[in-house]
């Protein structure tokens, strides 16, 4: 009997030590979080390009790097479940698309190295000390649009105008911010400002409603509930024949009137390249500064155009797309 009983003690703690090492092997590869916070154009394109540039760069999916993909659907609760997998998991790297997604993954952890684009103000939302010295583990690329540009285009669109609409989501903090810069600037041009916000896709319709009869010309910046729902937003005003200048160009292809704005495949292209310098040790998030897109890029959609009774100037007609 007490053989067996000394038998069955060495059988168990072999299993356990077979469990622990399998605990505590380590990774054959880097494994590469990627939470991104809702599905529209911009953000896929964004999370398109980071991956690529990976590859580019010889980090092949299924060879020798892993991506592991999830997606919040805009829901906040979404978000915590998905950090707390990356951090139960000790990913090597985690992506994050957009800023609440960055400031989920960082309110879980200061030690796995997180990227961020689709982000518009790191120190802003709390994720970096400064744009030079981030000084934390969150570092990355800001989709910060040229939002003055943007106001100027749309003046030159509709020179008559008098009063420009913003609209815009009142918890996402990129959005006001960028509304309090759209302000500052079309009040600096001479124009009347008024703005209608939504707290989320279900207002949209409503407050495009609202706002057509009150300004010649609509402001959306690069705004998450907006790009999802920008469909609803020409539904109304392809009726009413309001101009929509929006702040990036997936916005445009779905049914807006213009932009001056960010390629978004190619800023995630950029933040892959940052990443690659983080997965070889290269440099650590603290250090790398927020690095700004290398240049814009115009979008008009022609179709848009016509129908709402809009000349494109004669310089601006090679960016005329037809959707």
């Amino acid at each position: 009997m007490k053989r067996l009983v000394k038998a069955m003690a060495i059988i168990l703690a072999m299993a356990v030590f077979v469990v622990l090492a399998g605990c505590t092997k380590k990774k054959n590869h880097p494994e590469v979080g990627i939470i991104q916070y809702m599905e529209h154009v911009a953000l896929d394109s964004a999370r398109e390009g980071f991956i690529t540039a990976l590859r580019d760069n010889g980090y092949v999916e299924g060879e020798n790097i892993t991506f592991d993909i999830q997606n919040a659907q805009g829901d906040q609760t979404n978000l915590s479940t998905i950090s707390d997998r990356f951090v139960s998991n000790n990913v090597d790297l985690v992506l994050a698309i957009a800023t609440p997604a960055g400031k989920s993954i960082a309110g879980k952890t200061s030690k796995i190295p997180i990227l961020g684009t689709a982000i518009t103000d790191y120190v802003d939302a709390r994720l970096a000390k400064s744009n030079e010295a981030p000084g934390m583990n969150v570092s990355g690329t800001t989709d910060m649009n040229p939002i003055k540009e943007q106001i100027e285009l749309l003046v030159k669109l509709v020179p008559d105008a008098k009063t420009v609409g913003v609209l815009y989501t009142s918890s996402e903090d990129n959005s006001i911010l960028q509304a309090a810069i759209a302000k500052e600037n079309i009040e600096a041009m001479g124009l009347n400002y008024v703005e209608v916000t939504v707290t989320n896709s279900n207002d949209v319709q409503q407050a495009t409603q609202s706002i057509v009869e009150k300004c010649d010309a609509i402001y959306i910046p690069t705004d998450n509930t907006f790009a999802t729902a920008i469909p609803t937003v020409y539904g109304v005003t392809s009726k009413s024949k309001t101009p929509v200048i929006c702040g990036e160009a997936g916005m445009v292809e779905n049914g807006g009137l213009a932009t001056l704005g960010i390629n978004y495949y190619d800023l995630g292209y950029q933040t892959g390249l940052m990443a690659i310098r983080i997965l070889k040790g290269e440099a650590e998030p603290a250090t790398m500064p927020i690095e700004k897109p290398d240049k814009y890029d115009f979008a008009i959609n022609g179709t848009v155009a016509e129908e709402i009774g809009i000349k494109i100037p004669d310089d601006l007609l090679e960016y005329v797309i037809y959707k």
